[in-house]
């Protein structure tokens, strides 16, 4: 073989693999939910970790921008199932570049853009048995770090249309609306959407309710932030603060036949008001329980209704890869209220907490 053909063979390997590795450290700074004191919550610490490699069917993820979600701060309180884990990388959403694959990957290359899914277990169909076991932020190590390391099969492509931050708001929130209005609920062109507030759940049901051709009416406590729902293309709005019994603003936005699709992230508290809201055979999501949760089930109002309700919990990978195209396809652009850079991270804790947001809160690494 000539020399120069065995020349540039080697300069093609050492420019598409060893250097790429050259770039990738073997520590990295990450943020850890430390068991606090009192062994019922957890404090946000920032750690020093190894970046850990990926073996066979793992890709090694540059982190580059991560989003918070309600369940988050669920977690650092104690109030959310994460087994007897005494320390956690936080939040379950995160997107990035591959940097690094292992053997036999197949689904990805270095370079590619994408974003691990919230259950790391659950691919398609029905969930496992035990899906909460692969959950990221939770019972796994979650993507507060410059660097994750997840088997290729939980991770999809991102939507070519979203940059990190956008793409990083959606593995909870945005696959959960998208389950809600399209998996599990019927929504149809010209339906009426009822959205509970302004979280990123409510905030990502208005704008995929608007690209399938649907009139979203959404609630809120702040006048303020229903100005800005209407600027996003709110058909309706309801101060349910000013109005109590919201309910009859919604009939009487949608002519007095009720809503088809409902996004119920209140729990306890607002569900009897979305029933009141609700179309003969419309759908109920049962998302949250920001009021709390328990009560008696209405059966009967149900069946009097044709009322149909599914528990939703994020969704599959099957799912997240359809909301992409759909994204793609109709260019939705996720709602973020504010960007906070990777060492101010705790202030997005308190700004979630606060309810002085409307979309998303995002952390830039």
């Amino acid at each position: 073989m000539p020399v120069c053909i065995v020349a540039l063979a080697c300069l093609t390997l050492m420019t598409s693999l060893p250097a790429a590795a050259k770039e990738i450290p073997t520590t990295q700074k990450q943020y850890r939910l430390v068991r606090d004191g009192d062994g019922h919550g957890y404090k946000l610490e920032l750690t020093d970790a190894t970046v850990r490699s990926p073996a066979d069917h793992e890709v090694l993820i540059r982190v580059r921008a991560t989003s918070l979600n309600r369940r988050d701060v669920f977690v650092m309180k104690g109030q959310y199932p994460v087994g007897s884990r005494d320390s956690i990388v936080p939040l379950s959403d995160g997107a990035g570049e591959i940097v690094a694959i292992g053997h036999g990957v197949t689904r990805f290359r270095v370079g590619d853009r994408v974003a691990g899914i919230f259950f790391q277990n659950w691919l398609s169909g029905r969930p496992p048995e035990k899906v909460a076991s692969g959950a990221l932020g939770g019972s796994l190590d979650g993507m507060l770090t410059h660097y994750a390391t997840l088997s290729e099969e939980g991770v999809v492509h991102l939507p070519k249309s979203l940059s990190f931050e956008e793409g990083a708001t959606l593995p909870c929130v945005g696959v959960t609306a998208w389950n809600g209005l399209f998996t599990r609920g019927r929504i149809q062109p010209g339906d009426y959407v009822l959205l509970e507030g302004t979280g990123g759940v409510s905030t990502f049901g208005l704008q995929l309710a608007l690209a399938a051709g649907a009139r979203p009416i959404i609630t809120s406590s702040s006048d303020a932030k229903l100005e800005r729902a209407k600027a996003l293309g709110a058909f309706g709005t309801v101060n349910y603060k000013t109005t109590p019994d919201w309910e009859k603003p919604v009939l009487a936005l949608t002519g007095g036949v009720g809503v088809q699709e409902v996004l119920e992230v209140g729990g306890k508290d607002t569900l009897p008001h979305a029933l009141a809201s609700i179309a003969p055979g419309g759908d109920i999501a049962l998302i949250g329980g920001l009021g709390g949760f328990g009560g008696n089930i209405p059966a009967l109002q149900l069946l009097d209704r044709n009322v149909n309700v599914s528990g939703i919990y994020v969704g599959s990978r099957e799912n997240f890869e359809a909301l992409n195209a759909f994204i793609d396809q109709h260019k939705v652009k996720p709602v973020i209220d504010k960007v906070f850079e990777f060492e101010a991270a705790p202030a997005d804790y308190e700004l979630m907490e606060s309810d002085q947001f409307l979309g998303k809160i995002v952390i830039r690494l």
